[in-house]
């Protein structure tokens, strides 16, 4: 089920198991939890963006004696494009650098999941930044199903 997203970004997503959830889309990954991020961070950087931090939840965990399963999440960004939709709506950098989490769920299917970049434009009522939002889209689909597909 696809929801909360455009319709050029779901036909992009038929071809693999992919969700929205309110906020979020979600993909699921074909690879580890630590190979999916591993994979991401790579694919990223080639790309030219910075990443910023990788923090590794479940290590966290482990270090205060709790159990967590994978749980990972990466900040990125590309000040060109974020940039671009700060000056759209200022506020809308409470949602910058972009992150990306990998986990692994109880039945170990492993996740990607980012903020949709439709619900971050309707949050900062952006208007008049169609383009912006349609290259981050387009940008965050492709990084992902880079990551995620075999």
């Amino acid at each position: 089920m696809i929801k909360n997203i455009s319709l050029a970004v779901a036909v992009l997503f038929a071809s693999t198991n992919v969700y929205a959830v309110e906020s979020l889309i979600t993909v699921e990954s074909h690879y580890s939890a630590k190979e999916t991020a591993d994979r991401f961070e790579s694919i990223i950087k080639d790309k030219g963006f910075t990443v910023f931090a990788r923090i590794d939840h479940q290590k966290n965990a482990a270090g205060v004696n709790l159990t967590l399963r994978p749980t990972e999440v990466i900040i990125f960004g590309n000040p060109n494009i974020g940039t671009q939709l700060m000056q759209c709506n200022q506020f809308v950098a409470i949602d910058l650098p972009q992150k990306v989490l990998v986990s692994e769920d109880a039945d170990n299917k492993v996740w990607l999941s980012y903020n949709n970049p439709q619900y971050i434009k309707q949050r900062h009522s952006i208007t008049g930044c169609d383009e912006v939002i349609d290259k981050i889209s387009g940008a965050l689909n492709t990084l992902s199903i880079a990551a995620t597909s075999k």
